[in-house]
């Protein structure tokens, strides 16, 4: 059963810098792409970032680019996502996901595996 596990969310200032970690266990990590999506209250699912299997190539949102970093470790089954400057608007859940494309993807169609989520809340 593949399980996907976020951490690292939580309350802080607007300006600051959070760090959020997704666990995978249950499948293959490494052929994989992962990515990360965010949802605010009474919005839809939002592409965030993304990354290839191999890491080589990552895809950003344009609201984060600049700020935000995707990252994995293969060998800990790991997804990162440092998240810089952050701002009022940046506060919702953030979910990881994984499907079976080599590059990731912006439609969140393309995601098979999610995790519960992880709130993130910035105060102005």
């Amino acid at each position: 059963q593949v399980h996907l596990e976020e951490s690292g969310g939580g309350l802080v200032q607007a300006g600051a810098s959070l760090s959020l970690s997704c666990t995978v266990s249950g499948r293959t990590f490494d052929i994989y792409a992962m990515a990360w999506f965010r949802q605010s209250p009474g919005k839809g699912r939002e592409f965030v970032a993304g990354i290839s299997r191999g890491g080589g190539t990552t895809v950003y949102a344009d609201s984060v680019k600049g700020r935000f970093t995707i990252s994995r470790n293969n060998p800990q089954n790991t997804v990162y996502l440092q998240m810089n400057a952050l701002k009022f608007e940046t506060t919702a859940v953030y979910y990881c996901a994984t499907g079976f494309n080599d590059f990731a993807t912006m439609t969140d169609q393309d995601y098979v595996y999610w995790g519960q989520g992880t709130q993130v809340a910035v105060s102005s």
